[in-house]
């Protein structure tokens, strides 16, 4: 029985990315305690801080490309080419667009003290690079040959790890800046390789011009749709950075990584079943539904376990990361909740993109993230590190509540549709 199942292209995808993802979870967990411990709480306060805010236009660097070429090309292999190509032009014309835009911005959005050469750096790395690295593994994941995939996300934890072991070893304690310039060189060679496993295993691009209207729009909706839900997921760290405290950043930003490597299991579901939520929501919103369904199932009951194991453990993290990230244990038994909500709103926002609501995801997911942001410029001042904690819970709770009756309703209204159009409701 279990030899049969793993005969499923999903369930060895799934078993790919748990591995792949498994082992970057290790890798991450080291490379994190390493950071966290060597920068201390201020210095990592300020990198968070960077992180965020650049995550939050980054998305914009592809416009979708990348998303657009899952849709398509697990529909039609043949159209590879062209849309590897496309996404690269796009990428390089955006993302340089985008570079500038965010120099600017961290001008208002940042504290002073937070070197701007550490924002050029990270910007360089993830508007560019992580874009790039991210589009190469959405082109192996199109085929769903997610070992690929999988091996690209362990090469840029493996290498930030390497990076930070390095630097430490240079500097006991260095500034975020110095980690900035190992954090920008690890990604520019994985950025590299990743390209070259595309050409190798994939082949070449083909940069042809024309666009149809209609996938510009909807590759604007995967752009915002993604900004939108860097928003609600870590604006609150940059404007911690900004209204309260760099030690503040550090505690929530330390709680939240926690909450974001404990998640990795059903992120590597979710890459596995990506296309295939393509293939299903050809057929309309409760075919892709069906198929969600038996997936969410096993991921709720993998966030619950987790949920309560962060519950028990959340006392060890000053013991592992150091005595000044003592508050990050009560941030982390707050945030506990986080991996449930996600599960349950992540699957349910796949089963309205693949079946062609993208802009009704991404209108909900930027209603929530105004949200976010409108309630952090009050809770964040008077409650620092704790206010961003309970925007995130309240956000995502929102967020589940909104895509769960959008599903709902539009379910119910294709139901009609093709009751309406059958052959015995119609008297034919």
């Amino acid at each position: 029985m279990i030899a049969a199942s793993f005969k499923t292209a999903l369930a060895r995808n799934t078993a790919c990315m748990v591995i792949g993802q498994g082992l970057r979870l290790v890798i991450q967990a080291l490379y994190f305690v390493e950071i966290a411990r060597s920068l201390g709480v201020r210095n990592y306060g300020a990198f968070i801080g960077v992180v965020a805010l650049v995550g939050i236009v980054y998305p914009f660097g592809s416009l979708g490309s990348g998303n657009l070429l899952i849709k398509n090309v697990s529909r039609d292999p043949k159209l590879f080419s062209v849309y590897w190509g496309r996404a690269l032009a796009i990428t390089a014309v955006f993302g340089a667009i985008l570079f500038i835009m965010v120099l600017g911005l961290a001008k208002f959005a940042l504290p002073p003290e937070i070197p701007r050469l550490l924002v050029a750096l990270i910007a360089a790395s993830d508007i560019f690079g992580l874009n790039l690295i991210t589009q190469a593994g959405q082109a192996f994941q199109a085929f769903e040959r997610l070992h690929w995939t999988a091996a690209m996300q362990v090469m840029m934890s493996a290498g930030r790890l390497a990076g930070a072991i390095l630097l430490v070893a240079i500097h006991k304690h260095p500034s975020a800046q110095q980690w900035g310039y190992i954090y920008f060189g690890c990604t520019a060679v994985v950025t590299l390789l990743a390209i070259l496993l595309v050409l190798g295993k994939l082949g070449r691009p083909k940069f042809r011009w024309s666009f149809f209207r209609s996938e510009i729009r909807e590759g604007f909706y995967f752009s915002a749709s993604q900004t939108a839900q860097t928003v609600y997921n870590d604006i609150d760290k940059t404007m911690l950075a900004r209204l309260s405290t760099l030690e503040a950043t550090g505690i929530y930003g330390a709680a939240y990584r926690l909450i974001d490597v404990s998640f990795v299991p059903v992120s590597a579901l979710l890459w596995a079943a990506y296309p295939n939520f393509f293939r299903a929501g050809a057929r309309g919103i409760s075919s892709s539904l069906s198929y969600a369904k038996p997936l969410l199932l096993r991921a709720l009951g993998y966030s619950g376990l987790v949920c309560v194991v962060l519950l028990l453990s959340s006392g060890l993290v000053p013991y592992i990361l150091g005595a000044e990230y003592g508050p990050t244990a009560e941030a982390l038994r707050w945030l506990a909740v986080l991996p449930i909500f996600k599960a349950l709103h992540y699957f349910l926002c796949d089963t309205l993109t693949s079946s062609g609501h993208q802009g009704t995801r991404t209108a909900l997911q930027a209603g929530v993230a105004i949200f976010n942001v409108l309630i952090n410029l009050w809770i964040i001042p008077a409650y620092s590190w704790r206010g961003a904690a309970w925007s995130s819970i309240a956000s995502d709770a929102a967020l589940l509540c909104a895509v769960g009756i959008a599903v709902a309703v539009i379910s119910r209204r294709s139901r009609v549709v093709v009751a309406e159009e059958s052959p015995a409701f119609s008297g034919i």
